[in-house]
């Protein structure tokens, strides 16, 4: 290990060495069996004799801290680092402003692994088809090409555009040229970028509630004022958002959490406020590749004439959450801030990752996979509406036809039910979890896409037992 030492102007040189490389061995900085420079290496870096370094290290040896071994080096010795002793944190001088104090902690769900796992927007990772995409990650690392392996294009790589463009015009109508298209890392930053360019501190943004907690937060952070605005079962309620916001953001194709679609008489009249209210519509694509009935409304993008829409789409729920790839694709005017905008904040997204996922979609292998996918999570749907109409009949199921959850209403709270399961290892999320005021909304959330199909009625049966229980009234 290259180990940082400071060493006075003064005596004590011997002193020094020993006591900071024994604080970075108690302090977890230097862990079990890491290998120390030898003692002429370090010696040279620090000027100081071979001896002095020797002498250190000796003393160390003897205390247990290292071990020496003959011909291979100094290295921490086992066990080194003593119970109790906390690595030292600097002193509590700064803190962040205020509008990080009302953002909440990452949920839970990403250092859990439950029983039964309910949660929305989350697939199936098994489905995946990890060894063709080993290959095509392969493939590229071989060919050891030069654009793969330094600084990339910020709008995202060639190949991917070309191909995200062909796959939303056919699939969701959506016309538009790689040119149109900026590859980022998933969809919420996506929203960032586009709030970034968009929006200024204090300006007014409109949210669907319920809704997708994450962007409302965003907005927040970075200055702008999110104002919930209601849905029905045509989608937002348009003749109610504020006339001052300067931007809508909007899950018209699968509402995130309802699951209702927005009615096409709903999407024109929010293009329509747009433009007269000279303001711009985020519009997230999240999952609707995975439609199970009907035939799918066109995209607000697809119908709207006046260039007020950013149509956003995301990798995480049809392929792996990890890969952390999504677009967006904006009107030609926003393109060379939005370029400029993830310049400044990551430069551009994996190169090898993007030029991977282009040849997974040019081969044929992600259609595909999204029919494989979409036949299973179609069974785990079905699955899901007969047991909860069976277990749960006081619960009214919302219609919805596509994405990875189904939501239902309920007449009494449910949140006490939700409260102890989740202490039992049965994951679920309320309606109330998604809106600005917290329970202001009484139902469940049946997320299908991160749970097996045949512990699906397992699962229910036992939310069903809580909910019957004393154990819920507590």
């Amino acid at each position: 290990m290259d180990i940082q030492i400071e060493l006075g102007a003064g005596r004590g040189r011997r002193d020094a060495i020993y006591r900071q490389i024994r604080e970075a061995i108690l302090d977890g900085r230097l862990r079990d069996g890491d290998a120390l420079p030898p003692t002429r290496e370090l010696a040279q870096r620090l000027a100081v004799s071979r001896n002095t370094v020797s002498a250190a290290y000796d003393r160390l040896v003897a205390e247990g801290f290292l071990e020496s071994r003959v011909g291979a080096g100094t290295f921490v010795g086992a066990g080194a680092r003593r119970d109790g002793h906390p690595p030292r944190g600097g002193p509590e001088s700064l803190t962040a402003t205020a509008v990080w104090d009302d953002v909440p902690r990452p949920p839970d769900r990403f250092r859990e692994r439950p029983r039964f796992d309910f949660r929305s927007g989350a697939p199936d990772v098994s489905l995946f088809p990890f060894d063709t995409w080993r290959r095509l990650v392969t493939q590229q690392l071989r060919r050891s090409r030069h654009d793969l392996l330094t600084y990339g294009d910020p709008q995202g790589h060639p190949g991917l555009r070309e191909a995200i463009a062909r796959h939303i015009g056919v699939s969701r109508a959506v016309r538009a040229t790689a040119d149109d298209v900026l590859v980022t890392n998933g969809s919420q930053q996506a929203v960032d970028l586009a709030a970034r360019v968009l929006i200024e501190p204090g300006a007014r943004v409109a949210v669907e509630d319920p809704g997708y907690p994450p962007p409302r937060q965003l907005f927040a952070t970075l200055g702008a004022r999110p104002v919930g605005v209601p849905v029905d079962d045509e989608g937002i309620v348009v003749d109610a958002i504020p006339d001052d916001c300067r931007l809508v953001y909007v899950t018209p194709s699968h509402q995130f959490p309802l699951g209702v679609p927005m009615s096409m008489a709903r999407r024109v009249a929010l293009i329509d406020w747009a433009r007269r209210h000279d303001a711009a519509i985020l519009e997230d694509d999240y999952d609707t590749e995975f439609r199970y009935t009907g035939r799918p409304l066109e995209p607000l993008r697809s119908i709207d004439s006046s260039g007020r829409v950013l149509y956003i789409g995301s990798f995480s729920k049809v392929l792996l959450p990890g890969l952390r790839l999504g677009f967006l694709v904006a009107p030609p005017g926003l393109r060379p801030a939005l370029a400029k905008a993830k310049y400044l904040t990551d430069w551009h997204s994996a190169s090898v990752t993007q030029a991977a996922l282009a040849e997974f979609m040019d081969s044929g292998e992600f259609a595909r996979h999204i029919r494989r996918t979409r036949r299973e999570y179609a069974a785990r749907r079905e699955l899901v509406s007969r047991v909860v109409a069976r277990e749960f009949p006081e619960l009214r199921l919302i219609p919805s036809s596509a994405g990875l959850h189904l939501s239902a209403f309920s007449a009494t709270p449910v949140r006490p039910m939700v409260r102890a399961a989740r202490r039992a290892g049965v994951r679920i999320y309320t309606l109330g979890d998604f809106t600005a005021v917290r329970d202001a909304l009484d139902g469940l959330v049946f997320g299908f896409g991160a749970i097996p199909r045949d512990h699906i009625e397992a699962g229910l049966r036992e939310l069903r037992a809580f909910a019957d229980s004393d154990r819920a009234l507590t």
